[in-house]
């Protein structure tokens, strides 16, 4: 018997200029289903969903929805029948409503009068309950947690009768029981007929949560199987085509070294005046890691930026490798020997027109190795940059080509190629692994524990619960500006840390 599919790609190719990012690719959806679909950086799985999604028009093959055939040309196209997609970064209007989001672009949305936008409030929050989606409709999203903004994104989808849901990433910016609540929404959908389409390099989700796992490799589809005919390693080895070695942290009884880093209670405000860092004390020595956990917005994005020179301090000192830094300096904090990997790469980190070279050179121009009496070391620097690129697999055309144009993995990688490269004292490094596969995160795994070992220290922010426990010596949990537990490698569970991730460690203890 013919299997059924709510959603048919048939022989999709798409190819940007001489790129081919998608060679004839087959992929399928059942209706009430879970499907994820897994792949190394430039898989070309993003380009699928953007293709399905209407962001990108394929350059030839099929898309059959319910068994007709038709022409996705725009995301207006692809709402009207039934596709929505939430993104990983966001498109919410920062000063409107949740409510005033969801309903942004109906007709005549905002002169309808106030009953009318309650009557759509009440409508927005019923379907939220329904899903397990809870939020303030009538805040502005600025103020709701990136959680709750999440949630605003999916039931955007929702509301606009969306039948095919395409999640990318999404929990990378939750706690653990934020997580969980999304498996349970998800659960709910698929039990209300939704297909659900997601996308994650987290393979422990993708076998929580999939009923089908496709995965694609150089463009091309490799295969697609049943979550109870595979395992993590066996994903892994598809995604790569080889198998994944997991990084194994030597438990080395070492003493620790000099303080390298000394912060004592650091005020620091952020944008609208908001309190980001509250009387912020640590340390971080030499030939350690130490983890940053926090959910987004409780200030781990302010730390890194005071720490790199790019945000000033109200109160508080730094000191750092025996010096205290008086102001704000990027260029003291790089000759100082910090390097940063910031949370927004093509905001803060590289500049996207530009190609791999200049990004390469960004913070090492004015050494001697690569100019001389004022003017770049062309021909050396090109070498230097080529090296770069081949040691850390970054995938380009060329070394010209803007780095805009790569995927979001390899342009990680070309940030992270820069930055230790440099073998800097003190590596603050914001979700160094967010969107790469599990194969690069391993490398990089490997890179940040060559740092320790060579008696360089890492402060590692980022919200994966298993790279924190993972890699880190020591991790500090951050909770509205303040540290709200530090905790020993060996005393760190994933429950005690979510609770104080979310604020709720207190409630605990009283419980008890």
């Amino acid at each position: 018997m013919a299997e059924t599919y709510s959603l048919e790609m048939k022989r999709i190719v798409k190819r940007f200029g001489s790129v081919l990012a998608s060679d004839h690719v087959d992929f399928a959806c059942k209706p009430g289903e879970i499907h994820a679909l897994l792949g190394e950086n430039g898989a070309g799985k993003s380009t699928i969903m953007c293709m399905l999604s209407g962001v990108y028009r394929p350059t030839s093959g099929e898309i059959y929805i319910h068994g007709q055939k038709v022409r996705i040309r725009s995301p207006k196209e692809a709402a009207r029948l039934g596709i929505g997609m939430v993104f990983q970064n966001f498109r919410l209007v920062q000063t409107l409503t949740a409510a005033e989001n969801i309903v942004l672009g109906e007709k005549s949305a905002f002169w309808r009068g106030p009953n009318w936008m309650r009557r759509k409030q009440e409508e927005i929050a019923a379907i939220a309950e329904r899903f397990g989606l809870a939020f303030p409709v009538d805040r502005p999203i600025w103020q709701l947690s990136v959680g709750e903004q999440q949630r605003v994104e999916i039931v955007k989808t929702l509301y606009r009768g969306a039948e095919f849901i395409i999640l990318d990433e999404p929990t990378s910016v939750l706690t653990p029981g934020e997580a969980e609540q999304l498996f349970a929404t998800l659960a709910q959908m698929k039990a209300e007929g939704k297909t659900v389409i997601l996308t994650t390099h987290k393979l422990k989700e993708v076998m929580a949560v999939a009923d089908r796992i496709s995965v694609m490799r150089k463009g091309r589809m490799m295969q697609t199987i049943d979550r109870a005919d595979t395992n993590e390693k066996a994903l892994a080895r598809l995604m790569v085509g080889k198998d994944i070695a997991p990084v194994a942290r030597q438990r080395d009884r070492r003493p620790r070294g000099d303080v390298l880093l000394d912060v004592r209670h650091l005020d620091v405000y952020a944008e609208h005046g908001r309190k980001a860092l509250d009387d912020l004390s640590f340390q971080v020595r030499a030939g350690e890691i130490v983890g940053v956990a926090g959910v987004a917005g409780n200030g781990q994005k302010e730390l890194a930026e005071v720490l790199s020179g790019l945000l000033p301090w109200k109160k508080g000192s730094i000191v750092f490798n025996g010096k205290e830094f008086k102001t704000a300096s990027v260029r003291a904090a790089i000759e100082a020997g910090i390097s940063h990997v910031p949370e927004n790469r093509m905001k803060s980190g590289l500049a996207g027109s530009l190609g791999a070279v200049d990004n390469l050179l960004a913070k090492t121009y004015r050494s001697p190795e690569r100019s001389k009496y004022g003017f770049l070391l062309t021909g050396s620097n090109r070498r230097w940059s080529q090296q770069l690129v081949e040691r850390f697999d970054v995938k380009t055309p060329s070394l010209d080509t803007p780095v805009g144009q790569l995927s979001g993995g390899n342009q990680q990688k070309l940030l992270l190629a820069r930055e230790i490269d440099r073998q800097p004292l003190l590596m603050v490094a914001v979700h160094p692994t967010q969107g790469l596969d599990v194969g690069a995160a391993e490398g990089v795994h490997r890179l940040l524990n060559e740092l320790r070992g060579a008696s360089k220290s890492v402060l590692l922010i980022s919200e994966d619960l298993d790279e924190i426990m993972q890699l880190s010596d020591r991790i500090l949990v951050l909770y509205n500006g303040r540290i709200a537990a530090e905790i020993g490698r060996e005393e760190a569970d994933r429950e005690t840390i979510g609770m104080y991730m979310a604020g709720l460690q207190r409630a605990k203890e009283e419980a008890v």
